[in-house]
Formats: structure tokens, C-alpha cells, sequence
């Protein structure tokens, strides 16, 4: 049975701080719902209301297009190894880029990671758990590393420049941030 809670308690932020994968759920009021799975050390949980995932270079930009337009957003875990459990935390989100003054308070909280992009916070109002006893068991080997290894050649102002060509509209021609 799914339970529902007002904020992240040590034992979820423990769940959560285990997991390799995480999925991330965004629409705008009309078009297309884009759900996107994160990985690598992106996540970070900075207390019982907020977290923050640094958003990487990937081959779209739908997640800050659907937020300039309608902000909400749900995360999701699911356990894919040991005790079943999925978890969502559901709430806004605020957007942050290298031109910010709080991407430099934030971004020492990750590794390095070439493409960094976005800064995440979400203002979580709303924690649910629901049993994942339908979620099929999974052994992780690794992360990847092809998306490293095809943004550090780039540099930064060559992935800046692939921002501007390939990431200035969503999927259904909606401005992003970038």
C-alpha cells in the first residue's frame, strides 16, 4: 500500500542515496510529457523539502522548456536490487545555469562532470512510497561514461555553441533555458 508523507525522512534520503538510476517527469500544458532517466552522481538531497541534480548535455532539453511553462515535477526511484520500493517526490522546481550566482554555491556539491548545464532544486511538497513488487530485479555493473567522453573533447565553448544549435527549442518547438 502506497504511503504519502510531507517530507523526505533520513530513511528516504538513505533509499535514495543508493539507487543508480533516477527518472524525471515534465510536461508543458499542451504536447508532448517527456520522462528522462538520470544517472552518474547527480543527485543530492539538501534537506527534508530539497533536492538538486545537476542536469548534464543530453540530445534535448524538453525538462527546462516543460518547467518555463508549467512547474511542476515529479522524481521517481525505483529499487531494482534488495527490498522492493518505488518512491516519488513530487513538487516545483527552480532552474539554475552557470550564469547564476547560485550555480556556484551548488555546483561543488558534484563531481566534475563535463556538460554540466543545469542546476535542478526541486521544493518537494510531496513524498509517496508504493510497494514496486511489480519492478523486475536488476544487477548494476557500471555507470556509463560515453556521455563524458563525448563532452570533455568539446570544451566548454563548443558545447555552449551545441546548446544554442540543437537545444534552444523542446520537441514541440517551446523555448528552453539555456
Amino acid at each position: 500500500m502506497g504511503k504519502q508523507y510531507p517530507t523526505i525522512s533520513a530513511d528516504t534520503q538513505a533509499f535514495i542515496e543508493q539507487q543508480h538510476i533516477f527518472f524525471v517527469g515534465t510536461a508543458a500544458a499542451d504536447g508532448r510529457v517527456k520522462i528522462s532517466p538520470k544517472g552518474q552522481d547527480t543527485l543530492r538531497v539538501l534537506d527534508a523539502n530539497r533536492v538538486a541534480w545537476l542536469n548534464l548535455t543530453g540530445s534535448g532539453n524538453e525538462t527546462a522548456a516543460h518547467l518555463l511553462e508549467v512547474n511542476r515535477i515529479p522524481l521517481m526511484w525505483c529499487a531494482f536490487e534488495g527490498k522492493p520500493n518505488i518512491l516519488r517526490l513530487y513538487g516545483t522546481a527552480t532552474v539554475y545555469h552557470p550564469r547564476d550566482a547560485e550555480w556556484a554555491e551548488l555546483l561543488p556539491l558534484f563531481p566534475p562532470l563535463p556538460g554540466s548545464r543545469q542546476i535542478v532544486v526541486v521544493t518537494v511538497d510531496l513524498v509517496q512510497t508504493s510497494c514496486g513488487m511489480a519492478v523486475p530485479s536488476f544487477d548494476y555493473r557500471a555507470e556509463r561514461d560515453e556521455l563524458n567522453h563525448s563532452m570533455e573533447p568539446r570544451g566548454p565553448k563548443q558545447v555552449a555553441q551545441y546548446w544554442h544549435n540543437c537545444h534552444v527549442r523542446s520537441l514541440d518547438g517551446k523555448l528552453t533555458s539555456i
